[in-house]
């Protein structure tokens, strides 16, 4: 669907050309060839990817609300740093419970239930003590969504018996690490007919869904290319003997060279875009730096005596994804935590009329803006007055909520206050597995370009030929929380 950068997409959505679009695109899309349109510049054409063909009784995940819940009951599963830091938020959002609690140690499961317990709410049954106690959590019928927060290596097993026990699942990042994982993962959902959905709190950000609404009330014109990432010093944690277990994100980077965790910059920029809601990745090139920072950190400050002097270190400490579109954009993803440098997500979008760029601006709210025809003399300008003139709903609404309830700045229960009031109110999610899978696919494809010398390979289309239709998605219109009884 060619951009119209004078109108609304909120009124494109609830018009004709969003119909029309529903109607006709389908049949185009799952026309185009499965290895993807030529690199942009030309050279090698992409490495072909498989998509595997939709089995007999599956059906399409997208525009598929939620049953509606009374009360959503949620079990969690990895309860190390992230996942009981997220506990008391879940316990906090309006006609959520927390039923179960399961960490392969067991001691997790019970502080995290004597917290919950502290504070006032019922106490959940607790599971651990063993690799598959997570199994027998699920067997419950009083959970409805599992939130899964185990190293990464789990989480495509354990997604998928979530869905296949009947729940919802909110998985963090990535949802699986393999290109076969993930078609695994969108195929079970279909197959289930239950969500799965990456918990992307940074697409909740304050900065982010402004940017979002910027974008789609045409304030950047034509959107043509994004900047997105992880850059975080991560070097300290990342040789501590308590803060990733059995330093299992450490390790990561004895095996692979591929960019592991761009998903908190890229997703905004995605969302902004409307990636499989009228535009699609499509071509994927990878680029890596020398594996320097994590050896000069450990000869500089580790003992000899710690076990992290029997690895070597292969992952690059810069790994840059640049991405093509369906559209003739471009985004560019990078991911970094063996450097030091400030923390950033970078988050930045410009287009025919302007660029908004955050981490590195003059305001307040830390983002720095440039449009025209506000805007001359080559000078950036504060993003103070923008964010207030384009804060999302949920921002307005929940705002102080969540910056009481939630950590990261609040987005963390942004995201858990709107996944709640959608299972409860049978909306439906903002990200589906489409969009986890898409915006996870960065780590096999990097692995894939990175291993045939930085060429380009071909991005799966997850939607099988959907992604044409203009829906709603961060974009959400401005809905309640349904009283609790």
């Amino acid at each position: 669907m060619p951009e119209l950068p004078a109108v609304s997409r909120r009124l494109l959505l609830g018009g004709a050309l969003a119909t029309g679009a529903a109607a006709a695109g389908v049949g185009a899309a799952q026309a185009a060839p499965a290895a993807g349109p030529p690199a942009a510049g030309g050279g090698d054409a992409p490495l072909p990817v498989h998509t595997p063909p939709r089995r007999r009784g599956q059906r399409s995940m997208i525009d598929v609300p939620f049953d509606v819940h009374e009360t959503v009951r949620v079990g969690l599963i990895g309860l190390g740093n992230r996942g009981s830091g997220m506990a008391e938020g879940w316990a906090a959002v309006p006609g959520c419970r927390v039923t179960a609690v399961c960490d392969i140690r067991a001691d997790r499961a019970t502080s995290v239930a004597n917290r919950l317990v502290a504070l006032g709410k019922p106490r959940p049954a607790e599971y651990g003590g063993s690799a598959d106690a997570f199994a027998q959590m699920l067997k419950r019928d009083d959970v409805d969504l599992v939130y899964i927060a185990t190293p990464w290596e789990f989480h495509h097993r354990q997604g998928k018996a979530a869905l296949e026990a009947g729940k919802h699942a909110i998985v963090e990042l990535p949802v699986a690490t393999e290109l076969e994982e993930l078609w695994d993962l969108v195929d079970t959902s279909e197959r289930t007919r239950r969500h799965l959905m990456l918990s992307e709190n940074c697409s909740y950000g304050r900065n982010e869904l402004a940017m979002l609404k910027m974008a789609h009330d045409g304030l950047f014109g034509d959107v043509t290319n994004g900047h997105g990432g992880y850059l975080h010093d991560l070097r300290e944690l990342l040789f501590s003997d308590t803060y990733y277990t059995d330093s299992w994100r450490r390790l990561w980077h004895t095996r692979s060279t591929a960019s592991f965790y761009p998903m908190h910059g890229l997703a905004p920029i995605a969302a902004a875009m409307d990636i499989n809601r009228g535009d699609r990745m499509t071509v994927l090139r990878a680029t890596a730096t020398e594996p320097k920072g994590l050896a000069d950190y450990r000869e500089r400050f580790i003992d000899r005596s710690h076990p992290s002097w029997k690895e070597t270190y292969i992952n690059g400490d810069l790994v840059t994804c640049l991405i093509d579109t369906a559209q003739g954009r471009v985004i560019r993803a990078e991911h970094d935590v063996s450097s030091p440098r400030p923390y950033s997500r970078i988050n930045s979008l410009a287009g025919s009329r302007g660029i908004f760029e955050d981490y590195a601006g003059t305001s307040a709210t830390g983002g720095r803006i440039y449009v025209e025809p506000d805007h001359g003399g080559h000078s950036w300008r504060d993003f103070d007055s923008y964010r207030k003139e384009f804060d999302h709903w949920l921002w307005k609404k929940i705002g102080d909520d969540a910056e009481n309830n939630g950590g990261h700045g609040g987005m963390d229960y942004i995201l858990q206050w709107r996944t709640v009031q959608a299972m409860r109110a049978g909306l439906v999610p903002d990200i589906d597995v489409y969009d986890s899978a898409a915006w996870c696919a960065p780590v096999p494809l990097s692995v894939k370009s990175l291993a045939a010398g930085g060429r380009p390979v071909a991005y799966p289309d997850f939607t099988r030929g959907s992604w044409v239709n203009l829906r709603m998605g961060l974009d959400s219109r401005a809905s309640d929380m349904p009283p609790v009884a």
